[in-house]
């Protein structure tokens, strides 16, 4: 009997504020991780561990990633991405985030090189392709999408 398929889950929250009638979204620069190293993603995403949900594991990543609390009943469910890259298949699953508790800071510097807030909307060219993707389904108000990377 063969084994059955395997896919992996990543969460990714959009942790959002208004700043002078803009919206702003959270973001970090990746160094070291031996995926997309020197580009754009979004802050405090990451991988469902196993036996945890996926809203459990935003609010981990935010607390491990970003030092900030954020309680799962202020998470929203946004977007999910099918993604197919060339040797894995990705369930990406989007909450937005507009309430937390501190203040985001670098939390893995060997990971993160630095953290900005950027306009949703006016996103800067070097952010990772996929996610760049869901943001502007996201601003659509669609739900789920599929990439063959």
């Amino acid at each position: 009997m063969s084994e059955p398929f395997r896919s992996f889950s990543a969460v990714f929250p959009l942790i959002i504020k208004e700043d002078n009638g803009r919206t702003k979204m959270l973001l970090h620069r990746r160094q070291n991780t031996g995926y997309q190293d020197g580009k754009l993603d979004i802050a405090a995403s990451g991988h469902v561990d196993e036996n945890e949900t996926a809203t459990t594991a935003a609010v981990r990543e935010c607390k491990e990633e970003l030092g900030i609390a954020v309680k799962a009943e202020d998470l929203t469910f946004v977007h999910m991405q099918h993604r197919l890259s060339a040797d894995r298949t990705y369930y990406d699953i989007y909450f937005v985030v507009k309430d937390f508790a501190g203040t985001p800071a670098i939390m893995e510097s060997e990971k993160c090189s630095e953290l900005i807030w950027c306009d949703m909307d006016k996103l800067p060219d070097d952010v990772i392709a996929c996610r760049r993707v869901v943001i502007g389904e996201y601003l659509k108000g669609n739900f789920y999408s599929e990439r063959v990377e």
